[in-house]
C-alpha cells in the first residue's frame, strides 16, 4: 500500500497539518509519563498531566474554537486497520514518533458498509500535529515502516470515547455507536468484531 506524505494533495479532504504551535512540553510529558505496550494499543480519553499544561488552552481555544476538549493519548504497537471510526467534531493528533494514519471518507459508507479499497495511508512525522475533520474515518495509528511502536496525543471534544449512552436503535448509524460520540465499523477479522462491534468493513483488513 502506498504511504503518502501529509503534503500530498490527497490529504486535503481529510484534514490539515497544524502549524504555529510548540508541542515540545506536551510530547515530553507524554513520552516520560505514559506506557507504550509492546504488542497492543492503549487509549486514555483525557489525562490531567496533559490537560494542565499551558498548550492545552491553545488547543482548546485556537483549534477547537473554545469548546470543552479532552487531551489524552493513544500508545502502543499496531500494524492493522481492523476498524474505522468517526466523531461529531474534529480530532487533533500529535505524534511523538513517526506514525501512519489509515483514513477514508465517511461519505464512502453506504448502507453501513465501506470497502477498504477506499482507505488511504499517510505518514505523519514525529513532532508534527494534524487536525482531521469529523468526516474523516480513522482508528488507532499504525507503526511507521521500521519503527517499533508509537506514542500520540489525541485531543477531541470533551467526553468523546467515554461511556456509551443508552439509545433506541432507529437506523444503521445507531448500530455503529460504540461509545459516547464514537461511531465504529469493524472488519470481520478484527478483535473488535468478536467483542460485538458493528461489522461493516469489506475487502482486505489492511496490514502494513
Amino acid at each position: 500500500m502506498e504511504i503518502k506524505s501529509l503534503d500530498n494533495e490527497a490529504f486535503v479532504k481529510y484534514g490539515f497539518l497544524v502549524r504555529g504551535f510548540d508541542f515540545t512540553e506536551l510530547l515530553d510529558v507524554l513520552v516520560n509519563t505514559t506506557d507504550r505496550p509492546e504488542s497492543s494499543v492503549i487509549y486514555k480519553p483525557g489525562d490531567e498531566r496533559l490537560e494542565e499544561l499551558k498548550i492545552a488552552a491553545g488547543i482548546r481555544d485556537n483549534l477547537f474554537g473554545g469548546i470543552p476538549v479532552q487531551i489524552g493519548y493513544c500508545n502502543g504497537n499496531n500494524k492493522a486497520l481492523n476498524c474505522l471510526e468517526y466523531h461529531r467534531g474534529s480530532e487533533v493528533i500529535v505524534a511523538a514518533e513517526d506514525i501512519v494514519l489509515l483514513v477514508a471518507p465517511l461519505q464512502e459508507v453506504k448502507n453501513g458498509k465501506l470497502d477498504t479499497s477506499k482507505v488511504e495511508a499517510f505518514l505523519q512525522p514525529a513532532g508534527s500535529a494534524v487536525l482531521i475533520y469529523e468526516t474523516t474515518m480513522h482508528y488507532a495509528p499504525c507503526n511507521a515502516p521500521g519503527s517499533n511502536g508509537f506514542r500520540t496525543i489525541v485531543a477531541l471534544p470533551k467526553d468523546t470515547n467515554t461511556k456509551k449512552p443508552d439509545i433506541d436503535i432507529n437506523n444503521d448509524e445507531d448500530k455503529m455507536l460504540l461509545a459516547r460520540n464514537k461511531w465504529l465499523i469493524a472488519h470481520p477479522d478484527a478483535p473488535e468484531a468478536k467483542m460485538g462491534a458493528f461489522v461493516g468493513l469489506t475487502g482486505d483488513n489492511i496490514v502494513l
